[in-house]
């Protein structure tokens, strides 16, 4: 039985829970692959799904895709008329801000991408919608449209009024992870690599995949050298700083192991001998990932009080209009959404 069925089976979940979906930037493929998902019916049955975009870009999205996409528009995401199975648009115009293009980066292309984000941040924070899912954003889009956050993590943590310690995670066919250090320079990660931080890391993932309702996760944890630091020879942090970090996690109850060489530790999670996996640094955990599957990997923004989530691609903006964009991850990054609603508990 999954973590999901778990979940359900425990009654957790809101009757008819509903979930924000964003067209993501206009510019890319979001729009497509949104009408796409609409169209085919690829989501949970019970969901009430409130589209919040400007109608003309979900639009030229179907019109790509290949599909007809007709939904009601709505002002209220509580309206009662919402039923599960039938999708509605919270209509947010953005066409006014400019000319947008295709597959081209621009201010008015991030503007769009930005208000929209910022109106389902405001149902999610007010209580207004279950969860979000949102389609992919470009980083250089936001910025030119004035963003002064370095990622989507860094805005939610301000909108929530949360301090700086969380971090996203990624998920996977059902197996989730993090890392210790991000968007860093790999020159500098070794001395990011503390005991408090590794032991952060592990209770942090730990208690995000215990609040999505997955009961006792087991956590394999990545050494950061070669051969796990072959006993010291190449490397001292397993022994000094991860060891004990994990040494400490396990005394808090917390199922951890390692620190495993990062060439192999998703092999032990590909046996299915681990449910998540805390790497040292972005890409030791990324390429794997994505190697595994990036056309259906999620990423979630951590210890954020109501789920979010959206694919782990990119805007693709070399493929976008063109209509051959999969759906795939947003799909799982619905479904995901759909069963942390379900797995959180009342007293989360």
């Amino acid at each position: 039985m999954s973590y999901t069925d778990e979940a359900f089976k425990a009654g957790n979940c809101p009757p008819n829970p509903r979930i924000g979906l964003t067209l993501g930037d206009p510019s890319g493929i979001g729009p497509e692959i949104v009408a796409k998902l609409l169209h085919d019916r690829d989501y949970p049955p019970d969901l009430r799904i409130i589209v919040i975009g400007d109608e003309p870009t979900l639009e030229r999205g179907a019109h790509a895709a290949g599909v007809t996409c007709d939904l009601p528009i709505v002002t209220d995401p509580h309206d009662d008329a919402i039923e599960p199975g039938r999708p509605v648009l919270l209509q947010t115009r953005t066409t006014d801000q400019g000319p947008i293009s295709i597959g081209r980066v621009s201010e008015a292309a991030g503007r769009s991408a930005l208000e929209t984000l910022e109106r389902g941040v405001e149902l999610a924070r007010t209580g207004r919608i279950d969860a979000l899912v949102y389609a992919p954003l470009n980083k250089q889009a936001l910025h030119l449209a004035g963003c002064p956050f370095a990622s989507e993590l860094e805005y939610f943590q301000s909108a929530f009024s949360l301090d700086a310690d969380e971090n996203e995670l990624n998920v996977l066919d059902g197996v989730w992870t993090t890392r210790v250090t991000s968007h860093i320079p790999l020159a500098d990660v070794a001395a990011e690599i503390t005991r408090e931080r590794v032991l952060s890391a592990v209770r942090f993932i730990d208690g995000v995949m215990r609040r999505a309702g997955h009961i006792d996760p087991r956590i394999a944890v990545s050494a950061l050298n070669p051969h796990a630091g072959e006993n010291g020879l190449f490397g001292r942090e397993e022994i000094e700083r991860i060891a004990p970090a994990i040494a400490d996690a396990r005394s808090l109850g917390i199922t951890a192991d390692g620190p495993f060489p990062a060439d192999t530790v998703f092999l032990r999670v590909r046996d299915g001998r681990y449910d998540g996996v805390v790497s040292m640094y972005h890409d030791q955990g990324q390429i794997a990932v994505k190697l595994l599957g990036f056309e259906r990997g999620v990423t979630v923004a951590g210890g954020i009080p109501v789920p979010i989530t959206t694919p782990a691609h990119g805007t693709a903006h070399d493929i976008a209009g063109r209509g051959v964009a999969t759906t795939g991850a947003l799909i799982e990054a619905v479904r995901l959404a759909h069963s942390m609603i379900a797995g959180a508990t009342p007293e989360s």
